[in-house]
């Protein structure tokens, strides 16, 4: 058995994971995000019931830039406090198991490849779409997460007067238009010719950074994920032709998308972590 914890910014989650399935899981909202003693002790006392049972490792997904072989994390997403914690260590001395961090979206892509939708295929990406815009990377099977684990994150690319993220994800909507993803898509669901509209628009853009991906790594598979994605019957005719100009249509023909199943797919992901 091992620990999978997700680590966002607004709540924590951890679940002990057997087999590829959570066999147990706790989560709480996360709080005095201004205080790292604070959320550290949050964080321990959730995951220290789990450690009962015989638990070989404790994989930890965090919003931020990672120093994988160290475990040391930086500037976390929306905790303001984390701006550089030795994450492992901490864990490890309080815990006395192997701790591994990384990435949150790297988690996501490579639960997707061990145990969701792109279990059977060798090079993945997956994109989350929520806040922000972030990708995950598997080549021949196994996670690449670059030097400083920020490879693949397409969401940087400059695009039009801004990058990737600010067109592709949440931030459209609330930035550009006064409105969340959330509400777009209830007004959607409801037919409301605007929502529709910016929907349309949403998934050109989408289509344009999913271009970027297959120029960078050709992959078998795009699995896209995040609170965003939930609307995918919304936007997925305006990706699908923004990608028609693609230079390669033989490659198109044989590309795979889907869109994420498993809410729980991050913290399998974490576990997973080797």
């Amino acid at each position: 058995m091992t620990i999978g914890v997700d680590l966002g910014g607004t709540n924590i989650r951890a679940g002990l994971v057997l087999d590829g399935s959570i066999v147990r899981q706790t989560a709480v909202p996360l709080r005095q995000k201004e205080s790292l003693p604070a959320t550290l002790a949050q964080l321990t006392r959730l995951i220290r019931p789990l450690t009962e049972f015989p638990v070989k490792s404790i994989g930890i997904g965090v919003p931020s830039v990672v120093d994988v072989e160290r475990g040391i994390v930086y500037n976390v997403v929306n905790i303001p406090s984390w701006e550089e914690v030795a994450l492992r260590d901490i864990l490890e001395n309080e815990f006395s198991l192997p701790v591994i961090v990384n990435n949150d979206v790297n988690c996501f892509t490579l639960g997707e490849h061990r145990y969701g939708l792109a279990r059977t295929y060798r090079s993945v990406v997956g994109m989350a779409i929520g806040t922000g815009l972030g990708s995950g990377i598997i080549i021949d099977n196994r996670l690449y997460t670059g030097h400083n684990c920020g490879a693949g994150e397409i969401g940087m690319l400059p695009y039009l007067d801004r990058n990737f993220e600010y067109y592709a994800c949440n931030n459209f909507f609330e930035s550009l238009h006064g409105l969340s993803a959330l509400e777009a898509g209830q007004a959607a669901g409801r037919g409301d010719a605007r929502a529709l509209k910016l929907w349309a628009e949403f998934g050109t853009h989408l289509g344009f950074a999913i271009k970027a991906v297959l120029y960078a790594y050709d992959p078998e598979v795009i699995v896209l994920g995040g609170s965003v994605s939930k609307a995918y019957s919304f936007f997925e005719g305006a990706m699908f032709e923004a990608l028609e100009d693609f230079a390669w249509p033989e490659s198109l023909r044989r590309l795979k998308i889907f869109q994420s199943q498993n809410e729980q797919i991050t913290l399998l992901g974490a576990a997973a972590l080797e």
